[in-house]
């Protein structure tokens, strides 16, 4: 067919550049695997929404639990594949960088198991395939750090050149995030309504990760379809995500600002609290960090940070506000751009960490990812997936506003890169 042509084509040309000791993908992997990854890289991808999701999961049977399956046998190696293809092409030499190769091979490594499991028709499979999809996420819960890695060792390549003139490595960065979090959001989603499904039809709910770092707050489990929670309090979240935000700061800095939340408690919609827990965490961490930062040596107590949740017809609004004193207007743009940060990184200590055995690995947490320039770009990745946004407005001087906009209706499609 075309498109076995077209992806013979595109293999032949990544084996040509293959040599030995290269570590081009030609040379750790047979041809007709190469091939088999460029063709299923030529294939669509199918997205999801929230809603779907959830009227999907409300009653996760046997029967649903096979479809499930079959689904997640066809769809991940076409979205494991669309990113390896790209692994392997990237700019400026950031694809020969180890650090990006360790991620390409987790890739692909999920991608040849995937590929050669069988089909999924029975009760039995579905367990053993579930189990196999746990391997996987497993695999891959270090590949932020790890990329962040591989982009920060190109950055000092560059002579400590500006990342944020960079954005054919940053479209990219944005592309295998989003593809990231869909991929651990569909493997959560199948994992915990295995578990509800195991538990008595339901009667107790799953609590995965849904993809993000950190858990969000408690949860009745009877409100739970597998990962998302029916019942949502933005208002509970945010106060969770302040509670841990300012543990993080006393820490640093030996005592926290003031948050305040203003919204109703009462109001509930369904999301994933893991993400949303995931976002709040990140305002209110950069939010305490500028407030301490310029106070840090004032007699007065520093002023209050202020969340604001509201409920619109469509969407649900959180703004956090402070008075840290802004972002220049120059440096507005280069908050959204991977590696853009003022605190002390991390990266080096991790990656010797990482490479020094299977057994050592970097957290993944926001708190530990302080220092990687990735939270503000990968948060509004989160708000993006279910149709949501992150803006942020800062007064130079005075303080800044993040809004951060949720999809209230669940009606939006998984944005596919």
């Amino acid at each position: 067919s075309a498109v076995a042509a077209s992806a013979a084509s595109a293999a032949s040309a990544v084996a040509a550049q293959g040599r030995p000791g290269s570590g081009r993908l030609a040379d750790v992997v047979s041809r007709s695997t190469v091939e088999d990854i460029f063709k299923c890289s030529l294939k669509k991808q199918q997205g999801v929404s929230l809603k779907y999701m959830m009227d999907f999961g409300s009653n996760p049977v046997g029967r649903q639990l096979l479809v499930s399956a079959q689904f997640l046998h066809r769809e991940l190696p076409v979205r494991l594949a669309h990113r390896v293809a790209e692994l392997e092409n990237l700019p400026l030499g950031l694809s020969l960088k180890p650090q990006v190769r360790k991620v390409r091979d987790w890739y692909v490594e999920s991608f040849r198991e995937l590929q050669a499991f069988p089909e999924v028709t029975t009760a039995e499979q579905e367990a053993e395939f579930t189990r196999l999809l746990s391997a996987i996420k497993m695999r891959h819960n270090h590949v932020v750090p790890t990329m962040a890695m591989g982009v920060a060792s190109l950055k000092e390549d560059l002579s400590h050149g500006h990342m944020h003139q960079l954005p054919d490595i940053h479209s990219f960065l944005d592309r295998f995030y989003m593809s990231r979090i869909g991929i651990r959001m569909l493997i959560g989603q199948h994992i915990a309504l295995h578990s509800e499904e195991r538990n008595e039809g339901g009667g107790g709910r799953g609590r995965g990760d849904g993809g993000g770092e950190r858990s969000g707050g408690p949860a009745d489990d009877g409100d739970r379809i597998g990962l998302i929670d029916t019942r949502v309090s933005p208002v509970d979240v945010a106060w969770d995500a302040i509670h841990d935000a300012r543990y993080i700061c006393s820490r640093e800095y030996g005592s926290a600002p003031e948050v305040q939340v203003f919204g109703d408690a009462g109001f509930t919609f369904a999301y994933v609290p893991e993400h949303l827990h995931h976002m709040l965490f990140e305002l209110v961490k950069n939010s305490l960090k500028a407030v301490a930062d310029r106070y840090a040596d004032a007699d007065d107590a520093p002023p209050t940070i202020r969340i604001v949740v509201a409920e619109g017809n469509r969407d649900i609004t959180i703004k956090v506000s402070d008075e840290g004193g802004g972002i220049p207007r120059v440096d507005v743009k280069k908050i959204w751009t991977y590696l853009y940060t003022t605190a002390r990184s991390p990266l080096e200590d991790a990656w010797d960490s990482l490479d020094g055995g299977a057994g050592g690995a970097p957290p993944g947490g926001p708190a530990v990812l302080a220092g990687y320039g990735y939270g503000l770009p990968v948060s509004r990745l989160y708000a993006r997936y279910f149709g949501g946004d992150l803006q942020v407005i800062s007064m130079e001087g005075y303080g800044t506003d993040a809004y951060l906009h949720l999809n209230k209706l669940g009606d939006g499609e998984e944005p596919l890169p």
